[in-house]
């Protein structure tokens, strides 16, 4: 079974991160969610609050993707995370990034020379990046998607990349998306 990461910080766009959530965890990938603000509590942007599964340092990073959703600009302010984020980069470890999230990579200088999307308004943080609008753009180990209407097809194809296409369309048929 894969193994994922997603972070949570106040102000995280409900739709990117729980159902990227739902739809890895339908799929088998055993996915937990991580809160960066030291309580387990977090508020999301449209002020829901989540209980995440573990604090940030109770997270084990031995994982086959981590996963960052928008909605805030605040995973960029956490240092502990923008490490692991390097580390994953230089083992060449999928990691995942959507709507204003990119811009966490590209601040590390992951995106320079790499097919990158973001949130309309966001691609000027896509440091060194070639700019593409599309949904979700995969460029080696590095997934990011556009936004929050387009998390559906963000989530599935980061299930097709963990546990094949088989699954991915299986789940995207169990939610009547095929």
């Amino acid at each position: 079974m894969k193994k994922a990461l997603l972070f949570l910080v106040d102000g995280f766009e409900e739709i990117e991160a729980l159902g990227t959530v739902d739809i890895l965890r339908r799929g088998n990938v055993d996915v937990s969610t991580v809160s960066i603000t030291g309580k387990k509590e977090v508020m999301g942007s449209h002020k829901i609050p989540v209980t995440a599964d573990i604090l940030f340092e109770e997270a084990g990073f031995d994982v086959d993707m981590l996963i960052l959703p928008g909605g805030t600009t605040a995973l960029n302010e956490h240092e502990g995370l923008k490490k692991q984020i390097k580390l994953f980069a230089d083992a060449r470890k999928n990691i995942a990034a959507i709507c204003a999230a990119p811009m966490v990579l590209g601040g590390l200088g992951l995106l320079k020379g790499k097919r990158a999307t973001a949130y309309p308004g966001f691609e000027q943080y896509l440091d060194g990046a070639v700019f593409v609008p599309e949904a979700t753009v995969i460029d080696g180990n590095i997934i990011t998607g556009r936004g929050p209407g387009l998390t559906f097809k963000f989530a599935l194809t980061l299930l097709e990349i963990l546990e094949g296409k088989k699954a991915s369309d299986e789940v995207a048929a169990q939610l009547l998306l095929k």
